[in-house]
């Protein structure tokens, strides 16, 4: 999973849902077949209860079988995910293991997650294709999860089945951007920024020294809602560090849009971030300009190359949000 070190705090479903997210990496040796399994356990799961509330789900005391199990449990009548989409979901994930079951995450209730970029082959097959407002069912054996060696970082061992319940409540394009009017390209005391549609933006810095103080600089005013404390926002972004004049981090480049709870306790973004995208709106870009306290404090971030007095610059554009939970 490509979020870029402490930008966001990558929750479990997130990073059992994306291949490579931290701890071992994903196998993709076939796990070898039990003598234990149970062919017919797999179908026997079963989830109820309505679109978006949290399911009841049943899964049978024996041990799971080697076949990846898809279900459309309820059928969506929006758009048809693509491998270029993004989704926002919520879902429920149960670890498998043994004759025994236990649920691991539950967003139902809170915020949803955006699914994308480089899924587990079994979410992927159990995805692509499906409608938008759909409920889909996945039992997904080692195989097609986490192989042979599994993940320890999450609890995941080589025989580890996962069942997610999965509500698709929106897509988007690994090309989605704003959509507002242009109301600047930046400049004087700030970066100039260049945007082609659907591409990354492009900043050139001035000779002058960076702002002390957090700048919000909007360039592209949306119309859709504003963004307040507490909301799911859907975002595309490209981060800088002023003194390289550099990329260091950005949503365009891992093939998927980024989503995080704005105001979040703990903190899901930093705290420039925090500050800077209240009161903005669905659809705008926006430029921030974030000194260090702001940024990674005094500590900076070294594999990024963020020292601690490192002033970062952000083009954000805000796809979406979702007042949920």
């Amino acid at each position: 999973m490509r979020r870029f070190l402490a930008l966001i705090a990558i929750p479990l479903l997130a990073c059992v849902v994306l291949a490579g997210c931290g701890g071992s990496s994903k196998s993709t040796a076939s796990s070898s077949a039990s003598a234990a399994s149970s062919p017919g356990a797999n179908t026997a799961v079963t989830a109820t209860g309505a679109f978006d509330k949290a399911p009841k789900v049943t899964i049978p005391k024996a041990n799971a079988g080697n076949s990846l199990t898809v279900k459309t449990l309820i059928q969506g009548t929006g758009t048809t995910l693509t491998k270029k989409d993004a989704l926002a979901a919520n879902f429920v994930l149960y670890f498998w293991q043994g004759t025994s079951s236990s649920l691991k995450a539950n967003t139902y209730g809170g915020s949803p997650t955006v699914i994308g970029g480089t899924m587990l082959p079994g979410l992927e097959s159990a995805l692509i294709g499906k409608k938008v407002g759909s409920r889909i069912l996945a039992v997904i054996p080692p195989a097609q999860g986490y192989g042979t060696s599994g993940n320890a970082q999450l609890g995941i061992t080589g025989s580890t089945t996962l069942v997610f319940v999965i509500d698709v409540l929106k897509a988007y394009s690994d090309t989605a951007g704003a959509m507002g009017a242009q109301v600047s390209s930046g400049g004087g005391n700030l970066p100039t920024v260049a945007a082609k549609l659907g591409t990354a933006p492009t900043l050139t810095f001035p000779s002058s020294s960076p702002p002390s103080a957090l700048v919000t600089k909007t360039l592209v005013k949306g119309g859709g809602a504003k963004v307040a404390k507490g909301d799911y926002v859907i975002a595309q972004y490209v981060g800088y560090i002023w003194r390289t004049k550099k990329v260091f981090g950005s949503s365009w480049s891992s093939g998927s849009p980024f989503g995080f709870v704005i105001g979040a306790s703990p903190e899901q973004v930093i705290p420039g971030w925090d500050k800077g995208l209240v009161g903005q709106t669905a659809g705008s870009r926006v430029m921030l300009s974030i000194p260090p306290a702001q940024g990674y404090g005094s500590s900076g971030a070294s594999q990024a190359g963020i020292k601690g007095n490192d002033t970062l610059v952000f083009v954000v554009d805000i796809i979406d949000t979702l007042h949920h939970g």
